[in-house]
């Protein structure tokens, strides 16, 4: 596994390299360009010439500054805590992009495929799940309105949100936004809103974890945008079986769109999922996350092949990837019902 300090020397030597080569044309053309002009003849036809090709000259090293300067605007992409870590090296039979992976039947918790089931890594916003959970439990009332602050505008990654300060929503409408479109300050608001606020919310979510066996899950803050956040697939597993049972997050997390008065407009919000618009699917419950630490994540209970099955899949590369990994075991489950019973995959810790 390569090291921390051996991958962030490497992002950082790879992006520098193009800055400096492209500098170094920069100043070569604009030396050729300077030498070219105090060579230049006296006659005017020639001069006229020797004028067209300075311009050519000079564009071309105005491109080359260009060039230079977009590259030095790059910024190598963050490693995920799972490439860090090297669970990416780990191989598997349905060679999926996500480093984390498990699939459980929902009602025997018999474990079909599991790929680093106990690696801990930030969750995103599949911490939405608990925050919703936790709402629930305390019995809050679902008409009660809620009001936007400046306390629930993103100061850890700084995302945006169609949610301004100043906006009301009831915490049904809040809650509905959190787990179908994934709102950050909706999610933020359900937490300053409980009793006690924030710190004792947090403390209500890191309880409940606790509660359910989820040993290697701790949370910060309601959202998910902390890379503190951080759980396991097995933990997860068990969050979602729990999460299903209750009829209004089944309801609301698979909500394909939903709309809400802003001001004076009526305005679309959709599902971060795209599986659910996809009739091969039959989706019980769903949450969606991405932050650049966690990678791409996904949790899902789904019937098929005559099962009820719950997914992890975590820190997986690519905008599709997640998408991609789950279509890749529908098909081998759907593909191989009766081996189920005997073909559990393990890969990894």
């Amino acid at each position: 596994m390569l090291s921390r300090t051996f991958l962030c020397a490497a992002l950082v030597a790879t992006g520098l390299a193009l800055p400096a080569q492209a500098a170094s044309n920069t100043r070569t053309k604009a030396t050729s360009a300077k030498q070219s002009a105090q060579k230049a003849p006296v006659k005017k036809a020639r001069a006229g010439k020797q004028n067209v090709a300075s311009a050519k000259s000079s564009r071309s090293v105005r491109k080359a500054a260009a060039a230079g300067a977009a590259a030095a605007a790059v910024v190598a992409a963050k490693p995920t805590y799972g490439q860090l870590y090297g669970l990416h090296a780990v191989e598997d039979p349905l060679d999926l992009k996500s480093s984390v992976a498990l699939v459980m039947d929902q009602e025997t918790n018999e474990v079909l495929f599991s790929k680093n089931p106990s690696a801990v890594l930030p969750i995103a916003s599949i911490t939405k799940l608990m925050t919703a959970l936790v709402v629930v439990d305390a019995g809050q009332s679902m008409d009660e309105k809620l009001t936007i602050t400046d306390e629930d505008i993103d100061s850890e990654k700084g995302t945006r949100s169609r949610l301004v300060v100043g906006t009301t929503l009831t915490r049904g409408e809040m809650m509905h936004l959190a787990l179908m479109s994934s709102e950050n300050r909706a999610a933020n608001a359900m937490g300053r809103n409980y009793p006690g606020g924030l710190p004792a919310f947090v403390a209500a979510m890191n309880q409940k974890a606790q509660s359910l066996g989820m040993t290697d899950t701790h949370y910060v803050e309601p959202t998910g945008l902390s890379s503190r956040n951080q759980s396991s697939a097995k933990d997860l597993a068990a969050l979602v079986k729990v999460a299903h049972e209750v009829p209004l997050l089944r309801e609301l997390s698979t909500s394909r769109e939903y709309q809400v008065a802003l001001g004076r407009r009526q305005v679309a919000f959709h599902s971060t999922n795209g599986l659910l618009s996809n009739p091969g699917w039959d989706i019980g419950l769903q949450k969606t996350g991405f932050i650049n630490e966690a990678g791409r994540c996904l949790v899902m209970q789904a019937r098929m092949a005559g099962r009820k099955l719950i997914m992890v899949f975590l820190d997986s590369t690519g905008k599709y990837s997640r998408i991609g990994d789950a279509e890749r075991v529908r098909k081998w489950i759907i593909s191989n019902p009766a081996e189920l019973n005997h073909a559990k995959v393990k890969t990894g810790g």
